[in-house]
């Protein structure tokens, strides 16, 4: 954080800058491109350790204007936590849930089997032993047999940017968003 505080363009304004996430993300002003229609978004945690990744999800869907309900440390561990937290967030109709779990990643796979809306899995590196950095969940997430969707180990950005998508409105209609080079 200090080299940004430091940082200034060569030429013009000084860019304004927005913290978020308790300082883990910076976003520039101004506008961000697509407009998204209004909707929720569910973020769940296994742990307390998995709020900080979980935080940085829900600051970039909050951006968007994508309003965000949240249950933090109900892993399956303490399953009726967890049955409780699903039926206060199904009460909101999320559209989406993103499922942050370290460990052995379980959480995702459980939550995709009680809810109506997809779920994308993230692993997140905290935990122990064999799969202490995140390998255990990844893979554990990734051999589900309940339908799931799964980002890379700690990547809280990318799976709120594909949560995202599922709120962005048309460009237009008449037209294809992008051309190719047939077109």
């Amino acid at each position: 954080m200090r080299a940004l505080k430091a940082w200034r363009p060569r030429t013009g304004p000084t860019p304004r800058l927005k913290l978020l996430a308790d300082r883990r993300l910076v976003r520039l002003a101004g506008p961000l491109g697509p407009r998204y229609r209004r909707g929720v978004a569910a973020i769940l945690t296994a742990g307390t350790s998995d709020v900080p990744l979980a935080e940085e999800a829900r600051a970039v869907l909050l951006e968007l204007g994508i309003r965000v309900v949240r249950a933090y440390d109900i892993g399956v561990a303490g399953l009726h936590r967890l049955l409780s937290a699903v039926r206060r967030l199904e009460a909101h109709r999320p559209e989406i849930y993103l499922v942050f779990a370290g460990r052995e990643g379980a959480l995702p796979t459980v939550v995709a089997g009680l809810v109506r809306a997809p779920v994308v899995g993230v692993p997140t590196s905290f935990g122990y032993g064999r799969g202490g950095r995140g390998e255990a969940a990844l893979n554990a997430m990734l051999q589900s047999c309940a339908p799931l969707a799964v980002v890379n180990i700690d990547a809280a950005v990318p799976a709120a940017l594909f949560a995202a998508q599922r709120f962005a409105e048309p460009r237009g209609r008449g037209r294809p968003a992008v051309r190719g080079r047939d077109g």
